[in-house]
């Protein structure tokens, strides 16, 4: 995706969550960088909480994986290489508006609602030469969603803009555990429950998720409605 983005000079616009997700996609640029996988161009995290979040896993590398360990025993920063600026300034997120590509922006909410990737998207997504990568889950009714959609027409600030730039999807680095994960995680709590609620999600997975988890460990799993209550006692 970054390497035909960058071909036609457009921008790469990834909104993503400040926490993980960030520090996740900061990592896995630098090492195609390093592989010579992608094109060495500009990569900007414009967000100030993914800044300091970053900050925090410095000072934890005692619980970095394998592969993260592997970039401090050759004496560098993962999450740092020379082509990276992190941006706290307003001004200089502005300004990023009035660059010319190629170069990756990251920036949060990971969902489009709020945050600097408003700003960018709206300057961005009417370029054909330009990418939205889309890396996490959408909800409905975000203009996440929309953009996964690829909906011709998208508000944001309450303005409509035309929906031309690239939309990609990577789910492949999704946090939550799919269906089969969570049906392992609850099977040693078995013996232990009486019954279970499903309090997370879209309902179509609840209702799926559900189904799967009478059919396998014969408990009674609730889906609440808004504003219902149930006596635990």
């Amino acid at each position: 995706v970054i390497t035909k983005t960058a071909a036609r000079g457009g921008k790469i616009i990834v909104p993503s969550f400040a926490v993980g997700r960030t520090q996740q996609l900061v990592l896995l640029l630098h090492e195609l960088i390093l592989e010579n996988r992608i094109p060495s161009i500009p990569v900007f995290v414009d967000s100030p909480l993914a800044v300091n979040a970053t900050e925090v896993f410095r000072r934890h590398i005692y619980l970095f994986d394998e592969e993260t360990q592997f970039f401090l025993r050759q004496g560098k920063d993962p999450f740092g290489f020379s082509r990276l600026t992190y941006i706290r300034d307003v001004n200089e997120s502005k300004a990023l508006n009035e660059l010319r590509g190629p170069f990756v922006i990251i920036s949060a909410s990971g969902m489009c609602e709020a945050g600097r990737i408003l700003h960018h998207l709206k300057n961005s997504i009417g370029d054909p030469r330009n990418t939205v990568l889309i890396t996490g889950f959408q909800a409905e009714n975000t203009l996440g969603r929309k953009l996964v959609e690829r909906q011709p027409q998208v508000s944001i600030f309450g303005d409509i803009y035309d929906l031309r730039a690239d939309v990609q999807i990577i789910n492949e680095l999704s946090g939550h555990a799919d269906q089969r994960e969570l049906l392992e995680w609850i099977q040693p709590l078995v013996p232990r429950l009486k019954k279970i609620f499903l309090v997370h999600g879209e309902h179509k997975q609840q209702e799926a998720l559900k189904v799967a988890i009478e059919a396998k460990y014969k408990l009674s799993v609730e889906i609440p409605a808004r504003g219902e209550s149930f006596n635990l006692a």
